[in-house]
């Protein structure tokens, strides 16, 4: 995290704007105070390789906001672990010699988070599962230097499962587990939350560019690979956390996936739609944003910007 003097010193509008490379550019998308239903006050995707944070930053008056950007995929690890048996409040001190086991770094040039799976009250005597958000100092420090040369408030580097866990956390039914798919030029990413908390993970190696490249039996091949990734990946949560009943799994629509949906409801056992906003987040400033499939371009963005409150 930054919190550099000018940060503190300077007042910043409520809410969170998320800064998100990718690699056919960068999206950006701002939220006023994630309470209730959140609206969006605008977004805008900036093509291009490179990442200009300077021209964005005088474009779109980023130092009048509270910053949050991700870590690229490749860049940390997420990694699932039993909860040391000390109390919580040393959790961080002692997972962090267990972490180098996981790490191909040394564990004193490590940046790390700890999250916990909530299981207690669900399945009382059983182990407690975290999760350990960690990169090395290496890959940190440049993310938050590149702000801190502007003067930026960034105030967060997240990461993207986190990210697509705040969206299924809008999108979930009460009482109930929801599973949500999202495709990039990077590959897949499904997430499985409860209660606003993240449960599983998994990526899946499959890019855009593969679907666009792909028709015929190619297309066919990787519609089935897919599937049967989704249905392992169910069945091993269904035999973990039984006490969790998913009630569907949502797919961020692009215009390379087509035929997928269909594909997936006819070979998963849950009922498979695709994810709409539209209900849960105010989306007028930005009309665009009406059709699921724009959402879709904005999605990690919009994710990192329905940060709580409580995490600020």
């Amino acid at each position: 995290m930054l919190s550099s003097w000018f940060a503190r010193r300077r007042r910043l509008k409520s809410g969170w704007l998320a800064v998100c490379p990718a690699q056919d550019g960068v999206a950006l998308a701002a939220l006023g105070a994630v309470s209730g239903r959140p609206r969006l006050e605008w977004a805008t995707f900036a093509e291009g390789k490179e990442l200009d944070l300077a021209a964005l930053a005088k474009a779109h008056g980023l130092s009048a906001w509270r910053l949050v950007t991700l870590l690229a995929p490749g860049s940390y690890q997420l990694v699932q672990m039993n909860a040391p048996a000390v109390p919580r409040t040393e959790w961080k001190e002692a997972l962090r010699w267990q972490l180098k086991d996981f790490i191909d770094f040394p564990v004193e040039q490590a940046s790390f988070d700890v999250l916990e799976i909530p299981t207690e009250a669900y399945a009382p005597g059983r182990p407690t599962s975290v999760y350990v958000v960690v990169a090395a100092n290496q890959q940190v420090a440049p993310v938050m230097q590149r702000f801190d040369r502007l003067r930026l408030a960034l105030k967060v580097i997240d990461i993207p499962e986190l990210a697509l866990r705040n969206v299924a956390a809008r999108l979930e039914e009460e009482n109930r587990g929801l599973a949500l798919l999202a495709f990039d030029a990077g590959g897949g990413l499904l997430v499985i939350t409860f209660k606003g908390e993240l449960y599983a993970s998994r990526r899946i190696e499959i890019s855009l560019a593969q679907f666009s490249q792909a028709d015929g039996e190619r297309r066919q091949a990787l519609f089935e690979r897919i599937g049967l990734e989704l249905q392992r990946t169910l069945d091993a949560f269904d035999r973990q956390y039984s006490f969790i009943s998913i009630a569907r799994l949502l797919l961020a629509p692009r215009p390379e996936l087509g035929g997928l949906i269909d594909y997936l409801a006819s070979s998963l056992y849950v009922p498979v739609e695709a994810m709409d906003l539209s209900e849960r987040i105010d989306l007028s400033a930005v009309p665009a944003l009406k059709q699921p499939v724009e959402q879709s371009r904005y999605l990690f963005a919009l994710g990192a910007a329905l940060r709580p409150e409580e995490a600020a």
